[in-house]
């Protein structure tokens, strides 16, 4: 079933379902033909937004980051404009800034890098490409109604017993940062950055009848685009389909407080969370991967 037609004012939005071509390569900076390329840049400028920390700088028309949190978006060099200095130096310059933060240097490479070869520069000094990622998209929001029902026919209510808290951002932090086994330094970070945030993020935290997290995820809603994040799912209660249900419900609020789209990221390689977020009604719009002097999974 579709999505119905576009809402105005945010051209491009292909059905619920689209494709992505090949559906399962590299996604490289690999750009889907399903999206308008505006809104392609709108999700990727609504990304760097949500993700933005108090500890971040330009340097010739490159974002650079250093928080010293787990989300590489927030810790990276986003390259968004050419400038007119010497490559080179500017490699070397961030490369001694990170040094200085404590921090290994790491260039994020999207569809939108500039200049358009930093990416194969990069990898001739021996950088190392990792974490190959996409975002994916969805449109129709304005069909989502009732508790957790999409466009898709699909119906995930929050489960009986459930008890549903919209946390603060330091708390929120505090929660995921546990369930995922982050360090004081990181939880700190990323509350600090939620906190500080320009775009604002409501996080949804579902327990058990006795107090336990079961799961947990947040929206970051810009103008009419919501942005998932940080969805994650305790270990003994995965399997119950929770992680489905509880996306479905951030849409609805999403959709409640105005949203018209969603975006999120999610690694290329995880399939079962991608064959999730595809049941909800996402597609792969773009991909991206970072670069470092070594590499940084973690």
């Amino acid at each position: 079933m579709s999505a119905g037609p576009p809402e105005r004012g945010l051209p491009g939005l292909p059905p619920v379902g689209g494709a992505f071509a090949p559906a399962d390569a590299s996604p490289a900076c690999v750009l889907s033909h399903a999206f308008d390329a505006t809104l392609l840049r709108q999700f990727e400028d609504a990304g760097l937004n949500a993700s933005a920390p108090t500890q971040q700088l330009w340097l010739d028309g490159w974002l650079v980051r250093l928080s010293p949190g787990k989300a590489k978006r927030a810790r990276c060099v986003n390259a968004v404009a050419p400038g007119v200095r010497a490559v080179a130096d500017k490699i070397d310059d961030c490369v001694a800034r990170y040094r200085a933060a404590g921090l290994p240097p790491i260039v994020r490479v999207t569809p939108w890098t500039e200049p358009a070869g930093l990416d194969e520069m990069l990898a001739e000094r021996g950088w190392v490409a990792f974490e190959a990622s996409l975002v994916m998209a969805r449109a129709g929001l304005h069909n989502c109604d009732g508790d957790g029902a999409d466009a898709l026919g699909l119906r995930h209510p929050r489960p009986a017993g459930v008890e549903e808290v919209v946390e603060t951002p330091q708390h929120y932090a505090a929660i995921v940062g546990a369930l995922r086994g982050s360090s004081p330094a990181e939880i700190a970070a990323h509350a600090a950055r939620l906190h500080t945030s320009p775009v604002p993020y409501t996080g949804v935290v579902w327990r058990d009848r006795h107090g336990a997290v079961l799961a947990c995820g947040q929206f970051a809603l810009e103008a009419r685009l919501a942005g998932l994040y940080d969805v994650f799912t305790a270990p003994p209660a995965r399997g119950r389909g929770l992680a489905t249900a509880l996306c479905a419900r951030l849409l609805q609020r999403a959709q409640a407080a105005g949203a018209l789209a969603a975006y999120l990221q999610v690694g290329a390689g995880q399939a079962t969370a991608r064959a999730v977020y595809r049941r909800l009604g996402f597609v792969e719009a773009y991909g991206y991967h970072y670069r470092g002097v070594v590499a940084d999974p973690d």
